[in-house]
């Protein structure tokens, strides 16, 4: 037998949660050596040095293509409460706030955080969480903007309009697409919104610097009484958000004020394509706002990923 099959299999720990039907799944021990430095300059190294390691967790058969991952690292600063890492099926995540709220639950869970307002380090800057009286997390995300206003898109069912804003990812938001958002025309609102996402690559419109828009978020009427929408929001690697998508909401929110609809401090409330929902206010700025989304998560599992040295699949099913 070679020392290969002789070898143990490497091991992750893991917590799983989901927030709002949205997964998570926060990697506590076993992850890469990234060295030390800013969330920033780890993540580089993550992507540049250990992407076998992100699709390893992610990608089937261990995960799958709506899994989030979330390496827990400590902080640069020791008086934030760690450092973490966002990836997905197809690469790394700048900022995920449903994520956030997965990690905070995750620290709560494990004895990590108690009541308070904590902050985390992530690649896009310093964000803060905070656990709320109902069971819910309430996450301060990082600057929020509105880069454009209705960009116009030429698709091949005709012309649309949306805004182009961050935040925390770059979004393309489209309130005016004709599309029934319900859950049983997933395929077909997939297949819509990757449309738009082609389009936006190939007819150059991109967010500052010439970054990619790899979010498309389209938004209609509620469901329930208490939301002021639902959005269906494509993610980069193909999937759907569960969650009404706590960047996204961001965005919107972000949007909603640059046209003087949504005042420092009055409630959006954004229902999902599943009927989950978030809450969120902002704190204007010169440039933009300061959003602020709550919503629950739930463990749902803790385990231990095996990567087996003779596992034709161990770095997953990568595509």
């Amino acid at each position: 037998m070679s020392p290969a099959a002789t070898a143990g299999p490497a091991r992750i720990q893991v917590v799983d949660s989901h927030t709002e039907g949205e997964p998570t799944r926060v990697v506590i021990a076993g992850g890469p050596d990234l060295g030390r430095g800013s969330a920033a300059e780890r993540l580089a190294r993550f992507r540049e040095q250990h992407d076998r390691f992100r699709s390893a967790v992610c990608h089937e058969p261990r995960g799958f293509d709506a899994l989030v991952g979330a390496l827990l690292l400590p902080p640069e600063d020791p008086a934030a409460v760690a450092q973490v890492l966002y990836f997905n099926n197809v690469g790394m995540l700048g900022m995920c706030v449903h994520g956030t709220i997965g990690v905070a639950e995750t620290l709560r869970h494990l004895g990590r955080a108690g009541p308070g307002t904590h902050r985390l380090e992530t690649p896009v800057g310093e964000v803060r969480f905070s656990y709320q009286a109902d069971g819910s997390v309430a996450v301060e995300n990082v600057e929020s903007y509105r880069q454009a206003h209705a960009v116009e898109l030429r698709l091949a069912q005709g012309t649309v309009r949306g805004d182009v804003a961050w935040g925390g990812n770059w979004f393309f938001l489209v309130s005016d697409h004709g599309q029934a958002l319900s859950l049983d025309r997933l395929e077909a609102l997939t297949a819509y919104c990757w449309g738009i996402r082609q389009a936006l690559g190939e007819q150059g419109i991109t967010g500052a610097n010439g970054q990619e828009i790899d979010h498309v978020e389209l938004f209609g009427p509620p469901t329930r009484p208490d939301a002021d929408s639902r959005n269906f929001v494509l993610c980069p690697g193909g999937e759907y958000d569960r969650s009404p998508c706590g960047t996204g909401t961001s965005a919107k929110m972000a949007c909603l004020a640059a046209a003087g609809w949504l005042a420092e401090g009055q409630v959006w409330r954004q229902e999902s394509i599943i009927g989950s929902r978030f809450t969120g206010t902002v704190q204007h700025t010169a440039r933009g706002v300061i959003p602020t989304v709550a919503g629950r998560a739930w463990i749902t599992a803790e385990s231990t990923l095996l990567l087996g040295p003779d596992d034709p699949y161990r770095d997953g099913i990568r595509r």
